[in-house]
């Protein structure tokens, strides 16, 4: 059940490629997007629990030229469509198309939601009602657990396996 849109609740912070799904150079179509085991019951678990599950990314493929905004904007809806198919929710997406070495000149800048740095997170903790304490980002790399630290929220490192214990284990240590 969703909380409602003026109750605080507990949000969950995932970073998209090698979270839920397998990392993949510059994904940016669906059929190349293979979920990673759990991650449909991952993000259901979290929604029962009222966690909002928020997608956060960096998509320097766009800054590169690989893809375009529209392109990630399509597969995010996808995205949600096919977590929603299987009893889950995702409530939002953010990504970052920026990068300092960008070769579209538009996107080439350090900017403040591009991961290690915050602005994400604190975007989507700015739209939705927050319990803090209850708050944590999961991620892949070093870059996504800085972000959290600099978000004032707890982050946790996902290697591999199932996702749907990671999380339970996540829970635990909250």
């Amino acid at each position: 059940m969703p909380p409602p849109e003026s109750a605080t609740a507990p949000m969950v912070f995932l970073d998209r490629d090698g979270v839920l799904n397998e990392e993949v150079n510059y994904a940016f179509r669906l059929d190349q997007i293979t979920w990673v085991e759990g991650a449909f019951s991952a993000v259901r678990r979290l929604n029962q629990l009222g966690y909002r599950a928020v997608v956060v990314t960096n998509q320097s493929g766009i800054a590169r030229g690989f893809y375009t905004e529209e392109d990630v904007r399509v597969l995010h809806v996808e995205m949600a469509r096919i977590m929603a198919d299987n009893g889950a929710r995702i409530d939002a997406f953010y990504y970052a198309p920026h990068h300092p070495d960008a070769t579209i000149a538009a996107y080439r800048v350090d900017h403040e939601d591009r991961k290690p740095r915050p602005g994400m997170l604190l975007k989507a903790l700015q739209a939705f009602p927050t319990d803090m304490q209850r708050t944590f980002l999961i991620g892949d790399r070093a870059t996504d657990l800085e972000a959290a630290k600099a978000a004032g929220i707890a982050g946790f490192l996902f290697k591999d396996g199932r996702l749907d214990v990671f999380v339970e284990d996540c829970l635990a240590a909250l």
